[in-house]
C-alpha cells in the first residue's frame, strides 16, 4: 500500500499531513497540482532548513530543519508569509517580489534571535529566494533555502578585526600581538609586496599541514591553484594601492596536494601585506549540495511535464494507428476473398484515421509553436465580421451572441486560417460551459502595455490587438486555470475532448508573437484574452475569389522534378502525378535534383522537401536552380515549421509552400494551379 503523501518522515511531514488545508487558499492536498507536491515533498526530504512560499498569498510551508527559525512565532504553518515575518516584511518583501518575477534573489547574513540551548541565542542566516515554476514555465512559488552563516559572519567580523589588531601590534611588537597569532585558528600571513612569505602562524599546520620552515621565502601564489591565479590578482589590485582587501576566496594547496578554499581578509603597509584567512571548503560544499538538490527539483517537474505529454500522445497514436492497420489488415484480406464490394469502407476508415492523425500532429506542433503559418496582414475587424454567422450557427438558439469591434482597431499580421480556428475553438469551448444557455461575446479592441514585463511569460511593452471571448457559463477555479493550455488535459468527459485546442490556440498566439490570458471566476463565466502585435506594416484587402468551374488537374505534358529523401513519399508522389499525365524526373537528395536540372533537363516545375541530406536542403537547390533558370516555379513542401521558407524572401511569385500531411489530390490540385498560373 503506498504511503499516504507527503512521503517523507518527520514531525512536519505529519503536521502537513494533517493540516486543515481546505480551510488555506491551497486547498485540500488531493487538489493540489503536480508541482506543488513534488516541491512540498522534496522540501520535507531536506535536511537543509527551508521554507515554500507558494500561490499569489504566499502560503508559507516549511520542513523540519526551518521550524528553530520560527520559535516564539505564532503557528505558521499555512499562513502567508507577510503574516509570519511581519516585523521584517519592508525588508524582505522586495527581494521575494524579484524571486516571483523569476530572478533567484537572497537575503546574506539576515540577524534574527533564535531560541538554542535553551537561551535566546544572535544568530545569522543566508536566506536564498529561488523562483519554482510549473510544468510550463509559470512561477507558482517560491523556494527559501537557508543556510546559517553565523560561523561565518562572526569569523568575518573576527578576520576583519584581527587584521585591523594585527596591523598595529606588528608595529607595535607586542606581547599581545604574539599571543593572538599563536591561537588564532585561522591562517595568518604577512608577505613583502613581491608576496614572498615572511611569515605564517601556527595555524598554517592544523588547517594546510604546512609549517614556518617550509613556507618562509616560498612565493604566495605557488600555493593557489592555478585556475584562481587570474581572478587572485585582479582582487588584490586596490591591496597594491593601499586599500583593504575583504572577502576574497580562492583555492589553497594542503601539503598533502588537496586544495581548501579560503576566504581572505588583507590589509596593506608599506613594505608589506598582512592577511587572515578562514577555511571555508565545507560552507562552500553545502551550498553546491543545496544548488544540486534545487536543480533536482527544477528536472522533477520538467520530468513530470513531458510523463504527461507523452503519454497523451502514445494514447491517441496508438488508438489512430490500430485503426489504420486494422482497416489495412481487413481491406488486404478482402481483395484476396474476392470481396471487392467492401473496399471502399476499410479505404475511408483508414483514410479518416490518418486525417485524424494529421490533426493531432498539427495540434501538437501548434502548441509547441512549431507550425508553419503563412502570415499575412489581417484585418480584426473584417475576419470577426466574416465569422459571425458560422458562430452563430455553432452556439445554438440556446446562446445569445454579441460581436463587436472597435472602429478604429489596427490590423495584425497573422495566419488569418489559425486565427479563425482559434476564435471558433473558443467559441465552442465557451459552448460547452454553458450547457442551459447563456451570452458570449466576441470582441476587438485596441491595448496599450506599458509595465515593464516581470517575466519571459508575461506581455512585453507595445501596442497589441485584444481579441476577447467572454462567456457567461460555469468558469473555473484557479487549479483548473493554471493546467488550461496543458496538452492533453481537459475538464470536458472521457471521450468529448482531446485536451489538444486551447493548446494549441496557445502555441498559435505565442509562435505568432502575442500572448494570452485567462480570466474565470466559479459560477460566474470565463474570459479568454489574445493579444497580438498590432501591423505597422503595409495594409493589403485579401482579393475577393473568384467563383468559377473546378480546376482540370490533367496535366499537358510538362516536366516536373521532384526530390524528396523519404523514399515511400517520393514513389507515391510520383506515381499520382504520372497518372496525371506530367514527365516526372525523381532524386532522393539536394546534389541528385540540382544535377537533374543543370543536366539540361527543362523543368516546368520544381518540387523539393526542403530539409534534404547531402549537403544542400531544398531552398538552397532552388537557389541554384533560378540562378539557371529565374522564372522556374518551386513548390516546397515541409512538415516542421524550422524548415519553414519566408516566402516574402523569394526571388520569384511563382513559389508555394506545402505543408506535410497533405492528400494527393490536395497536392495534385496545387501543382496544376501552378503551372497554370501566369
Amino acid at each position: 500500500m503506498t504511503d499516504p503523501f507527503p512521503f517523507s518522515r518527520g514531525g512536519m511531514s505529519e503536521q502537513v499531513r494533517c493540516h486543515d488545508w481546505a480551510a488555506t487558499p491551497l486547498g485540500p492536498i488531493p487538489s493540489w497540482p503536480a508541482a506543488l507536491r513534488i516541491a512540498v515533498d522534496m522540501l520535507l526530504a531536506s535536511r537543509f532548513p527551508g521554507c515554500l512560499a507558494w500561490g499569489p498569498e504566499r502560503i508559507m510551508l516549511y520542513n523540519d530543519a526551518f521550524a528553530p527559525l520560527l520559535t516564539g512565532k505564532s503557528p505558521a504553518l499555512g499562513v502567508a508569509l507577510h503574516i509570519v515575518w511581519s516585523e521584517v516584511w519592508d525588508e524582505i518583501e522586495p527581494i521575494l517580489a524579484r524571486a516571483f518575477e523569476g530572478e533567484a534573489t537572497y537575503i546574506e547574513n539576515f540577524p534574527l534571535v533564535i531560541e538554542r540551548n535553551d537561551k535566546a541565542e544572535q544568530a545569522y542566516f543566508t536566506f536564498c529566494y529561488s523562483p519554482v515554476r510549473d510544468e510550463h514555465g509559470t512561477i507558482v512559488g517560491m523556494l527559501d533555502t537557508v543556510i546559517e552563516t553565523t560561523g561565518t559572519v562572526q569569523a568575518r567580523e573576527k578576520a576583519e578585526q584581527a587584521a585591523e589588531d594585527f596591523e598595529r601590534e606588528a608595529m607595535a611588537r607586542t606581547a599581545e600581538r604574539n599571543r593572538f597569532w599563536d591561537l588564532s585558528s585561522d591562517i595568518m600571513l604577512v608577505t613583502s609586496r613581491r608576496l614572498e612569505v615572511t611569515a605564517i602562524n601556527p595555524a598554517w599546520s592544523r588547517v594546510l599541514g604546512w609549517n614556518t620552515e617550509e613556507l618562509l621565502g616560498r612565493h604566495a601564489v605557488d600555493l593557489i591553484h592555478p585556475d584562481d591565479h587570474d581572478s587572485v590578482a585582479l582582487a588584490m589590485v586596490p591591496l597594491f594601492h593601499g586599500e583593504r582587501l575583504h572577502d576574497m576566496t580562492c583555492r589553497l594547496r594542503h601539503r598533502d596536494g588537496s586544495y581548501r578554499w579560503i576566504a581572505w581578509a588583507a590589509v596593506p603597509t608599506d613594505d608589506s601585506f598582512h592577511s587572515v584567512g578562514r577555511d571555508v571548503t565545507e560552507e562552500r560544499e553545502r551550498a553546491l549540495m543545496l544548488q544540486q538538490v534545487e536543480e533536482q527539483l527544477r528536472h522533477s517537474l520538467k520530468m513530470e511535464a513531458v510523463g504527461q505529454l507523452t503519454g497523451g500522445l502514445a494514447h491517441d497514436f496508438n488508438n489512430l494507428l490500430t485503426g489504420i492497420s486494422a482497416s489495412l489488415e481487413l481491406l488486404r484480406q478482402r481483395v484476396e476473398q474476392g470481396r471487392i464490394g467492401e473496399l471502399k469502407r476499410y479505404i475511408d476508415a483508414a483514410q479518416g484515421a490518418s486525417a485524424r492523425a494529421a490533426t493531432l500532429t498539427h495540434r501538437l506542433l501548434a502548441f509547441s509553436r512549431r507550425q508553419t503559418l503563412a502570415p499575412r496582414a489581417v484585418e480584426p475587424r473584417v475576419l470577426i465580421a466574416d465569422l459571425e454567422d458560422l458562430i452563430r450557427q455553432t452556439l445554438g438558439p440556446s446562446i445569445e451572441f454579441t460581436a463587436q469591434s472597435d472602429d478604429d482597431v489596427w490590423w495584425v499580421r497573422v495566419d488569418a486560417n489559425q486565427l479563425e480556428s482559434a476564435l471558433l475553438n473558443l467559441c465552442i469551448n465557451a459552448r460547452d460551459a454553458m450547457p442551459e444557455g447563456g451570452s458570449l461575446w466576441l470582441r476587438a479592441r485596441n491595448h496599450h502595455q506599458f509595465a515593464r514585463a516581470r517575466t519571459e511569460n508575461d506581455l512585453q511593452p507595445g501596442q497589441y490587438v485584444c481579441l476577447s471571448v467572454t462567456d457567461s457559463g460555469t468558469g473555473m477555479d484557479p487549479q483548473t486555470v493554471a493546467r488550461v493550455f496543458d496538452p492533453f488535459f481537459t475538464t470536458k468527459p472521457l471521450g468529448q475532448g482531446t485536451g489538444l485546442g486551447l493548446s494549441m490556440v496557445y502555441g498559435f498566439v505565442r509562435q505568432s508573437g502575442g500572448q494570452i490570458r485567462v480570466d474565470s471566476t466559479p459560477g460566474q463565466g470565463t474570459a479568454m484574452h489574445l493579444f497580438l502585435p498590432r501591423h505597422e506594416g503595409q495594409q493589403v484587402t485579401a482579393l475577393p475569389v473568384v467563383s468559377g468551374p473546378v480546376l482540370d488537374t490533367e496535366a499537358t505534358g510538362e516536366t516536373i522534378v521532384l526530390i524528396d529523401d523519404e523514399g515511400t513519399l517520393r514513389q507515391m508522389v510520383g506515381e499520382a502525378l504520372r497518372e496525371k499525365g506530367y514527365r516526372v524526373l525523381e532524386a532522393a537528395n539536394g546534389v541528385e535534383g540540382l544535377s537533374l536540372v543543370q543536366g539540361g533537363v527543362k523543368a516546368d516545375l520544381l518540387i523539393t522537401d526542403i530539409g534534404l541530406p547531402g549537403g544542400l536542403d531544398g531552398r538552397q537547390v532552388a537557389d541554384a536552380a533560378w540562378s539557371i533558370e529565374p522564372n522556374l516555379k518551386v513548390l516546397f513542401i515541409t512538415g516542421y515549421a524550422d524548415q519553414a521558407v519566408d516566402t516574402d524572401t523569394l526571388p520569384t511569385a511563382g513559389s508555394h509552400v506545402l505543408t506535410k500531411p497533405f492528400t494527393l489530390e490536395h497536392l495534385s490540385y496545387t501543382v496544376r494551379s501552378m503551372l497554370t498560373r501566369r
